[in-house]
């Protein structure tokens, strides 16, 4: 089973724009890392995304490169400081590839309590745009595949 955590690309700023759009750099940085997922042909069950714009419109880009059986699905619980257990529970009791746009500090405590157990841990550094792939194997736990970084392309 894999997971694929997804930040958000750069946002507007709150000033400029309530609703927090992604700027102009933000499109690019996630567009960059879609390019090098789409030779990956990756398929999962749901891409999985909060209810804040900026994870909404990154989603659709990503949606580009990773194919879903059900599409995008907007979450209430995936928001920058809501609780990681019960999605980490839910993606293990599913047992599907799944997809998560989402945002920090969330998304790495979620990699830090399937990693390590703990969320405190930060054994993931996401920038914006940037996509880490973890896979779990039954006999050694969960362990990092990739990771990809608009910075790094």
């Amino acid at each position: 089973m894999r997971v694929y955590l997804i930040r958000h690309g750069k946002a507007r700023p709150k000033e400029n724009d309530d609703e927090r759009h992604l700027s102009d750099a933000g499109r690019e940085e996630v567009r960059k890392v879609v390019a090098m997922l789409k030779p990956l042909k990756i398929h999962v069950g749901a891409i999985w995304h909060s209810h804040k714009t900026r994870a909404i419109e990154t989603a659709h880009e990503i949606s580009v490169a990773i194919e879903s059986d059900d599409g995008l699905i907007e979450r209430d619980d995936l928001a920058p400081n809501d609780e990681v257990v019960p999605v980490a529970k839910e993606i293990v009791r599913q047992g599907a590839d799944v997809a998560i746009v989402g945002h920090l500090p969330f998304l790495s405590r979620l990699a830090s309590r399937l990693l390590v157990g703990s969320e405190s841990a930060d054994v993931v550094a996401m920038t914006t745009g940037s996509a880490v792939c973890l896979e779990h194997d039954p006999q050694c736990g969960w362990g990092v595949v990739w990771m990809i970084a608009p910075e790094m392309l």
